[in-house]
């Protein structure tokens, strides 16, 4: 399966688990747990030292003009120190703890601004006290790792596991990015380029449309009506087959505005529903296709517009280069989560980065903290998995 990029973007606190501690037994996990117990001490020094000369000269002379830039540097500084110790973690004890948003730019906004949001940064507060707390701690596992070497080493692959899950909880505790709150506004504001983006090709799309398309069409038929009115008393004839064949540009004319029209919201859609609509677009497939649809209610028009338009896409595929002789959509809801399935037995081997507009795909759903999943072996069958969130329709 190949999640969306929005999916990757799930936090992950820790890596596997490493296998369980036996008697007497000194693997390389074993190993690297009890030298992260050992450096526990000098890195426990350094950290206390630097975190008490910090607070007492920045706190200190917060009475002058340098004690807060003080402070506010230091506090920089403890970031940097809690980015090393989650390094260590990783190296050390396999765990693996998101990296804090950084300090927002202020740009424009003077030396204050920069000051007072160095001195409320929550990341560089925990990260000293992490290394506050970090000292009397690290004499305790040096003590009993380096003891225990000598002393009680058969049964030190139980206790190096114990006291590093003690450092692991602390790490996760004080080393993580704030709270859930802190990772959403950051995927969000990653997200919000997306739909601009997106928004944008959809409206060069139109623009394109219209001007190659219904535009040109319509400036020939008011060429051609031109003509016929100038022939119209001298060789009627001439002017009734040039409004004829003017007639029929109007026809072409409004399929074409029609066609547009359902590219950016079906009537069907509005008037009906996403399983009337999903039938009819897959009444355009080239590939037989079963729809079901098993919703009790509408969700928001926002979110049955997304949904329509994916499975318009992945039809789409499946007609262009799929090779299926059968497919068919599956749409239900599950709690407050809208789910599409796509199928279909064609050749397979579908991905994001296969030219088919799978990745756009997955941007918009991921956009919308939705999500996008492939699989699709060499060989086939493919089956599309887009997840969206449910909204009610009376909320928007």
């Amino acid at each position: 399966m190949s999640p969306s990029p929005s999916a990757y973007a799930a936090y992950v606190a820790s890596a596997a688990p490493p296998p369980p501690a036996r008697f007497a037994a000194y693997d390389r996990h074993t190993w690297k747990e009890i030298a992260h117990l050992l450096a526990n001490l000098p890195l426990g020094v350094a950290g206390f030292v630097y975190v008490t000369v910090a607070v007492a000269v920045g706190g200190g002379l917060s009475v002058t003009v340098v004690g807060l830039p003080l402070l506010a540097g230091a506090l920089i500084g403890a970031r940097q120190l809690g980015k090393a110790e989650r390094a260590r973690a990783r190296a050390l004890l396999g765990l693996r703890i998101d990296e804090p948003s950084p300090l927002p730019r202020q740009h424009g906004h003077g030396f204050f601004s920069w000051l007072w949001s160095s001195l409320k940064d929550p990341v560089g507060w925990r990260a000293m006290l992490y290394e506050f707390i970090r000292l009397p701690w690290g004499v305790a596992t040096f003590t009993v790792a380096f003891t225990g070497l000598f002393v009680f080493w058969p049964v030190l692959p139980y206790i190096a596991r114990g006291l590093t899950n003690a450092d692991r909880a602390m790490a996760r505790g004080l080393l993580s990015p704030s709270d859930e709150l802190e990772r959403r506004i950051a995927e969000l504001e990653s997200d919000r380029g997306v739909v601009v983006d997106t928004a944008a090709a959809d409206l060069r799309r139109i623009e394109r449309d219209l001007h190659d398309g219904a535009q040109a069409r319509l400036v020939a038929l008011a060429m051609g009506l031109g003509l016929a009115k100038e022939k119209l008393l001298e060789d009627p004839d001439t002017a009734a087959a040039m409004v004829d064949e003017a007639h029929g540009e109007v026809k072409l004319a409004l399929q074409e505005l029609r066609d547009l029209a359902r590219g950016i919201h079906p009537a069907v859609l509005t008037d009906r529903g996403l399983d009337a609509a999903l039938s009819s677009v897959a009444s355009r497939c080239t590939v037989p296709v079963k729809v079901t649809a098993d919703l009790p209610e509408r969700p928001a028009a926002a979110i049955e517009g997304i949904a329509y338009f994916t499975v318009s896409e992945l039809l789409q595929n499946v007609s262009k280069h799929s090779g299926a002789r059968t497919a068919s959509v599956e749409v239900w809801r599950t709690d407050q989560r809208l789910l599409i399935q796509v199928w279909d037995d064609g050749h397979g081997g579908a991905s994001l980065d296969g030219g088919t507009g799978m990745a756009g795909l997955a941007d918009r759903l991921g956009a919308v903290d939705g999500l996008f999943v492939i699989e699709s072996p060499q060989g086939g069958p493919t089956t599309i998995t887009a997840e969206l969130p449910w909204r009610d329709r009376d909320q928007g």
